[in-house]
């Protein structure tokens, strides 16, 4: 039986929670060391864009990236709302 692959849609901030970066992965820890060292995206080495304050999980790459493109179009606010629903506190998640 093949292991079923699990893809994420994931928003992440920086230490001031003044800026958001929202991404898809499926290697979750992979892709948080890249951003980490520099390696994520121009953007996120640029504004220091590395804690994890939303994450979402999917069985299919195609609605990770559907969820990512939607996540993106959003208006600032409404993102923030969306991380605020389950992350009141805006802490720094852990995997």
């Amino acid at each position: 039986m093949e292991k079923l692959k699990t893809y994420y849609t994931y928003i992440l901030s920086n230490k001031n929670r003044t800026v958001l970066y929202v991404g898809y992965t499926e290697n979750i820890k992979t892709r948080l060391i890249q951003h980490k060292n520099g390696k994520g995206s121009v953007f996120t080495k640029k504004y220091n864009v590395f804690d994890l304050i939303h994450l979402e999980t999917f069985e299919k790459k195609k609605e990770a990236k559907q969820r990512e493109k939607q996540l993106k179009n959003w208006h600032k606010e409404w993102k923030w709302n969306l991380v605020k629903e389950n992350n009141p506190e805006l802490k720094t998640l852990k995997i």
